[in-house]
């Protein structure tokens, strides 16, 4: 199996660059997007180079080039997704590159974007399918009968447990 994929890589706290060295040393392929930020202390103010998304690192790896990557010393995991290694699309890390390389001022978002179709998995609203919406007290979840053209808007407790779905799946 030598065909290469995209994978992400969980790294210990504030290790991305020494991950980034780490895989280079071994020979695996890697990506680390970076971001420069002007930094203000109460003293100075500086140029600062970091990773754009905390505690990741992508590789571009066959299974063999993979396990040895998570066997760095920076490295904690590979991610997985359904008992296995989660591929990333070439063209997510492609638009990722090119809008870096606008140098623009970029906002990383964590966690599930609004828009996302979701299903809660505990809580009142539990087994509930919708879409994750923005709203003045927090976020919300909308259920839509699109044959009626009505939406239901409800407020998402805290505590909810929110996971992604794809729309082949319900």
């Amino acid at each position: 199996m030598d065909s290469k994929f995209w994978f992400a890589l969980y790294t210990k706290p504030r290790s991305e660059f020494k991950a980034e060295q780490q895989l280079t040393e071994a020979g695996v392929d890697n990506y680390l997007p970076k971001i420069t930020r002007l930094r203000k202390w109460s003293d100075r103010k500086k140029l600062v180079t970091e990773p754009l998304l905390r505690s990741y690192i992508f590789i571009y790896a066959n299974e063999s080039e993979r396990l040895i990557s998570v066997e760095q010393k920076a490295v904690v995991r590979c991610l997985f997704d359904q008992g296995r290694p989660a591929v990333i699309p070439e063209w997510q890390i492609d638009s990722l590159r090119k809008m870096l390389e606008t140098k623009t001022d970029v906002i990383v978002h964590n966690g599930i974007v609004p828009g996302a179709k979701v299903v809660i998995k505990n809580g009142p609203f539990e087994g509930v399918v919708g879409t994750v919406v923005n709203g003045e007290s927090g976020k919300s979840i909308s259920v839509s009968i699109e044959l009626l053209n009505r939406t239901v808007i409800a407020r998402i407790p805290d505590e909810s447990i929110l996971e992604v779905v794809k729309e082949s799946e319900f």
